[in-house]
């Protein structure tokens, strides 16, 4: 038998950093977010042999160990590795494991990766879990088992996909579904475009300085997470009212406040494509994820996208095509 799983990847339009410890624990953070046509994929196909193999296809890497033998955590494969120790298999497996983004792209591929990971033990186990309850496992999984440094709005957007306004409380995450019109939507889709930076990043890193920063409440980072939250406010609401060319400036403001979160978010490389979109008629625009690296995400009127996607091109950037995903975690089997 082989069970298969794919989650979607992520467009995070604002609010990152505000779903990010102690931050939403003492002030309450919120996220809004879309879920795009890019992937990542695992399948679980059983063994009887009493062996665990993992194998990413990306990296022509695989990790192997006996059943019953300590799991090997060396820096190879072990978010997989989390997942499989959680789920105690009994039987032997061969795991799979692709994405259509790398760790680091900004698209929140690490923990999309590990939804569609708890997605088929999730079937093959026969657990009745909700989406709440794996987006939550797999932020134990990721945030507290392996003490990897990051937020939480990546496992909930993967799990339940589409339009999501995501709030964060101290004990509690609040999925709202956005009912926004079709025709917004595809016009939205219409005049965004996504630009990869040539480059990817340790996100850990930035996040861990951005906390640092916040905890010893430097008055420039808490401002901005402030702010950012206020913009994320208005960002919905002008999506829900199909205010574009509004939600394109507010994108533009939300990035000058994401820059005053840690230096290291924004680099020379960055900031020249971003002034090249701007210039070329983009309203505005952000890196996605934590920064450092990955896409550029712009908002650009539609008789101008085209220029806008020629310079960057120009610049050294890659336009990538997408469109929006209303899906989330998506489990099949095979047999």
């Amino acid at each position: 038998m082989i069970i298969r799983a794919k989650a979607p990847l992520r467009i995070s339009f604002c609010g990152g950093g505000t779903d990010v410890a102690p931050y939403p624990e003492e002030r309450g953070g919120v996220v809004l977010s879309a879920t795009i046509d890019k992937y990542a994929y695992a399948s679980l196909i059983t063994k009887e042999e009493a062996r665990i193999r993992i194998t990413s296809l990306d990296y022509d890497t695989e990790a192997s160990y006996r059943l019953n033998e300590p799991i090997p955590f060396n820096g190879e494969l072990d978010l997989a590795k989390a997942v499989v120790k959680h789920f105690a298999p009994r039987t032997g497996l061969h795991l799979f494991l692709h994405s259509d983004a790398p760790p680091g792209s900004g698209l929140g591929s690490s923990s999309t990766m590990t939804v569609a990971m708890v997605g088929v033990f999730k079937q093959w186990q026969n657990h009745p879990l909700t989406d709440y309850e794996i987006a939550e496992l797999t932020f134990r999984i990721e945030r507290v088992d392996l003490q990897i440094v990051g937020g939480k709005q990546d496992q909930y957007a993967a799990t339940f996909g589409g339009f999501n306004f995501i709030e964060f409380f101290d004990k509690t995450v609040v999925v709202n579904p956005l009912r926004i019109n079709d025709a917004v939507i595809n016009e939205l889709e219409y005049n965004l475009l996504l630009c990869y930076t040539g480059k990817t990043r340790l996100s850990a890193n930035i996040v861990a300085n951005q906390t640092r920063s916040y905890q010893e409440r430097k008055p420039a980072v808490v401002e901005a997470l402030d702010q950012m939250k206020a913009l994320t406010v208005e960002m919905k609401n002008c999506l829900l009212r199909g205010r574009l060319d509004d939600f394109g400036q507010l994108l533009h403001a939300a990035w000058l406040h994401k820059k005053n979160l840690d230096a290291n978010i924004s680099t020379s490389q960055i900031d020249q494509l971003y002034e090249t979109g701007r210039e070329n008629g983009a309203l505005g625009g952000k890196i996605l994820g934590a920064g450092g690296g990955g896409y550029l995400l712009f908002y650009c009127p539609f008789q101008k996208k085209h220029r806008v996607a020629e310079a960057l091109e120009k610049a050294g950037g890659q336009v990538v095509k997408f469109s929006f995903e209303q899906r989330g975690l998506q489990i099949w089997d095979i047999r």
